[in-house]
């Protein structure tokens, strides 16, 4: 008779691991937004092996939007990474005044939860520990652009209990500060209830812009916020061709006036 042989797995090629090695301290938080890569030289001694081989994990590297390349100064774990999907993450303040108006930003309510206060599908995302809920207002000139419910987790994100939200809004706080490999959106309309209505400054009934993201780190969850616009201050929209390239992402802010 016969024996199936065992199949044998292929070894993993050095390149391979190398980058499993700088990926895994990117994701896992040991090396944070901002922080400076050891230099080719430095990576070839450490893992004993040609500039080819740390070139092409760089290029990966770039190309996943982990880090970036500054010339003359090294190489950078990057503060922004951005998801595929038609939207990116948006940084409010930049989303306000690349459009000429003046950006300002509120923080409305800031409170600790435990587990047993979590919903079930809250519950499961943030795996059972304790998460910081934020309520934030944002600003374009003088009126109510976002209204933001964020929730943070802070099992993953220990040091978010002592960030200082009250100047600096928790998504722009978070995208410097925490890296971050996976991303989902949600996108809905729905009518302003009277609370939504009451802080966006606009009618009971009123037609608005729901906007739900999650972020996860190595199948961890980070945050997960809602977002709500007044719908006639934003519109979103991409350029895709029939290969489902996006060519290009719009966020429009309308008039103002």
């Amino acid at each position: 008779m016969n024996k199936r042989l065992a199949a044998v797995p292929r070894p993993i090629e050095l390149h391979q691991r190398i980058r499993a090695d700088i990926e895994g301290k990117i994701l896992s938080g040991e090396w944070q937004p901002g922080h400076r890569l050891p230099n080719e030289h430095e990576l070839m001694a450490q893992y004993s092996c040609a500039r080819m081989t740390v070139n092409k994990v760089m290029s990966g590297l770039v190309t996943a939007g982990l880090i970036e390349r500054r010339r003359r100064a090294g190489t950078f774990v990057s503060r922004q990474q951005t998801d595929s999907a038609i939207l990116q993450i948006p940084n409010m303040r930049e989303e306000v005044t690349s459009r000429g108006a003046r950006y300002r930003y509120r923080l409305l309510a800031r409170t600790v939860r435990t587990h047993v206060e979590l919903e079930a599908e809250t519950f499961e995302f943030f795996q059972g520990g304790p998460v910081l809920e934020l309520e934030c207002l944002h600003y374009a000139d003088d009126r109510p652009f976002s209204y933001e419910r964020r929730l943070i987790s802070l099992a993953a994100v220990h040091h978010a209990e002592e960030a200082d939200f009250s100047h600096f809004p928790p998504g722009t706080w978070l995208m410097e500060h925490v890296p971050w490999s996976e991303a989902s959106h949600r996108i809905g309309a729905l009518n302003a209830d009277a609370e939504i209505a009451r802080v966006l400054q606009v009618a009971v009934g009123e037609a608005c812009l729901l906007v739900e993201r999650r972020t996860w780190r190595l199948r961890e969850g980070i945050t997960q916020v809602s977002q709500f616009f007044p719908g006639d201050l934003y519109t979103l929209g991409a350029r895709f061709a029939p290969d489902g390239q996006i060519r290009t992402r719009t966020n429009a802010l309308k008039n103002l006036h």
